[in-house]
C-alpha cells in the first residue's frame, strides 16, 4: 500500500483523535454537535440548545448520555453541557485560535446532516471576522471569528475545528455560503465564558451603549500618539452610560480603560461582569482635540 502523503497523514491523525470526542447532540427541537472539553463537560453552540435545559449526546461508537444544559450564552453562541463523567470519552485538547495564521490547515469534525463522525479539511481562509449575534434586544458581535473553507453543513454546528496537531481551535457555528464556514475561536475569552457558564449558568456583561466602526486616526494625531486607527461612534444610545458620560456620535474613540481601541471588539473585551458599576475612562478625539470622559457601565439586561 502506497504511503500516505503528509497532508493525508495530518488529517487522518486529527480524525483518529477527535471523532470519538465529538458527539451528536439533540436538545428539544435543536440538533448539532458537541465537543468534550473537560471530564463530564461538553461545549456546543447556544443556537443548538435554544431554550432547552436537557438533551442527549451520542458518539460514533454508539455510546450515549443524557445531558443537562449548564448554561448558554447567545451573545457568544456558546453553550455548556454536563453529563456523568464516566459516560463521556476523554476530553479533546484545546488550542489557542489567537496563534492561527491564514492558510493554515484545519480539520472540522461533526455530524453534518446527521452523518456521525464526519471529517472535512481545509484552510483558514480569513481571521478577525465578526459574527453578529442577538439576545432579546441586546446585540453584539462575536470577535475574531475564524473563516474556513472546510466543508460545513447543518449538523456541524457545535462541532470541533482543529489544527493539524488535533487541538481544538474553534467551535463551528455557521455556514455562511458555499465553501465558507465560520467558527467561534477557542481563546482566553472563550475559556472564560465556558468557566463562567459552568459556575453561574450565564455570562453577565457590562453595557456602555455605543455603536461604531473602525476609522483611521488623522495623520497629525497618529504621528504624535503612535495610533493609526480608532472606533468612530456612529450612534450613542440615548440614556445609556455612554450618553450620560458625554460621548457623542462622531467621536473617535482611542482608549477605553486606558487600553488602545481600534474596533468594537476592543471595547467588548472589557465589558464583562467586573466592569459593571465601575468607572471606565474613555479617551476620544473630538473636533481635533483630545477629550477624556468617565463612563460607568450598567449591567446588560
Amino acid at each position: 500500500m502506497e504511503e500516505l502523503d503528509a497532508y493525508s497523514r495530518a488529517v487522518s491523525a486529527v480524525a483518529a483523535e477527535l471523532t470519538g470526542r465529538v458527539a451528536a447532540v439533540r436538545s428539544g427541537r435543536g440538533s448539532g454537535s458537541a465537543v468534550v472539553v473537560e471530564p463530564g463537560v461538553l461545549v456546543t453552540n447556544a443556537h443548538v440548545v435554544g431554550d432547552s435545559r436537557r438533551g442527549r449526546v451520542e458518539f460514533v461508537d454508539g455510546a450515549g448520555a443524557d445531558v443537562a444544559v449548564a448554561g448558554a450564552d447567545p451573545l457568544s453562541d456558546l453553550a455548556v453541557l454536563r453529563a456523568p463523567r464516566d459516560a463521556l470519552p476523554q476530553p479533546a485538547r484545546l488550542g489557542d485560535a489567537d496563534s492561527l495564521v491564514v492558510g493554515q490547515l484545519v480539520v472540522a469534525v461533526g455530524n453534518p446532516l446527521g452523518l456521525a463522525g464526519s471529517v472535512t479539511a481545509g484552510v483558514v481562509s480569513a481571521l478577525g471576522r465578526a459574527l453578529p449575534t442577538r439576545s432579546g434586544r441586546a446585540a453584539r458581535v462575536v470577535e475574531d471569528v475564524i473563516q474556513t473553507d472546510a466543508a460545513l453543513n447543518p449538523g456541524n454546528s457545535g462541532g470541533a475545528l482543529a489544527d493539524s496537531s488535533g487541538r481544538v481551535v474553534g467551535i463551528n457555528t455557521a455556514v455562511a455560503g458555499v465553501g465558507l464556514g465560520l467558527a467561534v475561536p477557542v481563546n482566553a475569552t472563550t475559556r472564560r465564558i465556558i468557566r463562567t457558564l459552568l459556575a453561574d449558568g450565564r455570562v453577565r456583561r457590562a453595557y456602555l451603549g455605543v455603536v461604531g466602526a473602525p476609522a483611521p486616526v488623522p495623520a497629525a494625531v497618529a504621528d504624535r500618539h503612535g495610533r493609526r486607527s480608532g472606533l468612530r461612534l456612529a450612534e450613542v444610545i440615548a440614556g445609556s452610560p455612554a450618553a450620560r458620560a458625554g460621548l457623542r456620535a462622531g467621536d473617535l474613540v482611542l482608549d477605553v480603560g486606558r487600553r488602545p481601541v481600534e474596533n468594537a471588539q476592543g471595547i467588548q473585551r472589557q465589558l464583562f461582569d467586573e466592569a459593571i458599576g465601575v468607572p471606565l475612562p474613555v479617551t476620544v478625539l473630538r473636533n481635533g482635540a483630545m477629550v477624556d470622559v468617565v463612563a460607568v457601565p450598567t449591567e446588560l439586561g
